[in-house]
């Protein structure tokens, strides 16, 4: 059965391919085994909720890669994958969860089956999805394996988007924008947070310009007063209140591809110290997407920033921005290059960012953030395209 609905031509996912096994030649890799879900999507299209169980997809120098997970889930690989339905291989319901079996066993008789159990296997080991026992199980069964440290070798491949990337990056941004436009419409005192945020998904789900939303990988974080002062809050049934500042960190995503986008909403009249904050952190995305250009660093784009910030009396060193594109939860960010002061990877067009400069201080907040991409020349692209300041509702 072939995919129904692929996202991306075959030629894209012939290059993708291409990449990662040069990645893997360079650190002599005889065979990749990828359980992160955003790699799995990246390398071979499938796309399910089924991260809670044991998955990946095993790629080959020499034939194309092999869909393993959960026999529940075989039917959606054969929906959602690009190679053939002999190249979906998945496990017994037994060994689900089991108590006396692990899923590595399984995984562990395919690559003995093909002729690796004595070869340079890669791994994804400091991974969300990727266990100590996992880890643990194979090393046993394939004592004979040199087992290597794979982590985000595919995820610097995905570093520099495609074309076809970026299409779906901008139908996320305008979902970005709709869901924005209603927080600041809607908000007002006595609003109930649980509600507001109802209203967040019916929008980020319904989509912009007649594309569908898909599932952001974070929930939406809107901390208020001096709850703001911690970055990740969700919600609760709360009511807004006037004379508190409340930031929003939300994302569109479209077919898995985010592009998050934080405001910062006032109610009432603002404080002059957030008035004084806002004009410092604009000024400094103002200095930091000049500095994000090709052959500049990461590192000179995060400098920017906390200089502007620093002429204020604003003292932030913390990392303000990482890569973005495909993602499942718990994160949407790519996990590789970080604005901050000692990352010194050079920027290449085509990479995509969320260059996000959160102030989070001991008592309040304040965010304002975009989502970037690194043209062919001059400053970076915002992907969204609403004004950069604090909202205030009087």
């Amino acid at each position: 059965m072939p995919a129904i609905d692929l996202p991306f031509s075959r030629p894209e996912y012939d290059r993708r391919l291409a990449k990662v096994r040069k990645a893997m030649a360079d650190k002599e890799i005889d065979v990749l085994f990828v359980e992160d879900p955003s790699n799995m999507s990246w390398i071979t299209g499938y796309d399910g909720w089924s991260f809670y169980v044991h998955q990946g997809v095993i790629v080959f120098h020499d034939r194309d890669p092999i869909w393993w997970g959960r026999a529940q889930d075989g039917n959606g690989a054969l929906r959602t994958v690009w190679m053939s339905p002999d190249n979906v291989q998945p496990y017994g319901e037994q060994y689900v969860q089991s108590t006396v079996r692990h899923p590595m066993q399984d995984l562990a008789e395919i690559l003995t089956r093909h002729g690796y159990a004595g070869k340079r296997i890669g791994l994804e080991l400091e991974n969300y999805y990727f266990s100590a026992k996992a880890y643990l199980t194979l090393e046993k069964a394939l004592a004979n394996a040199t087992f290597v440290d794979a982590t985000a070798l595919v995820n610097w491949q995905r570093t520099v988007k495609s074309e076809e990337e970026i299409v779906f990056m901008r139908r996320a941004a305008r979902i970005a924008e709709v869901v924005v436009d209603g927080i600041a419409e809607r908000m007002e005192p006595g609003l109930k947070k649980n509600e507001l945020v109802a209203e967040i998904y019916r929008d980020a789900i319904r989509g912009a310009d007649g594309h569908w939303g898909d599932y952001a990988a974070i929930v939406p974080l809107l901390p208020s007063g001096t709850d703001a002062a911690a970055p990740h809050l969700s919600w609760d049934g709360r009511e807004f209140k006037r004379g508190e500042a409340t930031f929003f960190e939300i994302a569109g995503c479209y077919r898995r591809y985010h592009t998050p986008f934080c405001r910062t909403v006032f109610l009432g009249k603002p404080p002059q110290y957030l008035v004084d904050a806002e004009k410092a952190l604009v000024e400094g995305l103002e200095a930091g997407l000049e500095a994000a250009r090709p052959g500049n660093r990461a590192c000179d784009v995060a400098n920017a920033l906390h200089a502007s910030l620093l002429k204020a009396g604003i003292k932030r060193d913390a990392r303000c921005g990482y890569p973005i594109g495909i993602s499942y939860p718990p994160d949407w960010g790519e996990r590789t290059i970080s604005f901050r002061k000692e990352d010194e990877t050079v920027l290449e067009a085509g990479m995509t960012f969320h260059f996000m400069p959160g102030l989070w201080m001991d008592d309040w907040g304040l965010e304002i953030t975009e989502s970037i991409l690194i043209r062919d020349n001059g400053a970076a692209e915002c992907f969204c395209d609403r004004p950069r300041k604090l909202i205030v509702k009087d």
